[in-house]
């Protein structure tokens, strides 16, 4: 089935959940923010969460450090 992800179709196998899909991407699922059809779908509900064809999902990375000087 095809679902577009970051704006790009992309061939997925049926039924798989955000949590799955993440890690065929190679994503950390607390490293990432979802959103599924422009609603954030909260870390616990990864593995519960089936993709339907047609589904479009962002995935952010989250990204820290740094420093902040005035």
């Amino acid at each position: 089935m095809q679902v577009r992800l970051n704006g790009e179709l992309k061939e997925i196998k049926e039924g798989l959940s955000i949590e799955e899909l993440l890690n065929v991407l190679g994503f950390h699922a607390r490293a990432v923010v979802v959103e599924l059809n422009r609603s954030i779908v909260r870390f616990p509900q990864f593995g519960s969460t089936a993709l339907k064809s047609g589904d479009e999902v962002e995935v952010v990375r989250i990204v820290g450090g740094g420093s902040f000087a005035e």
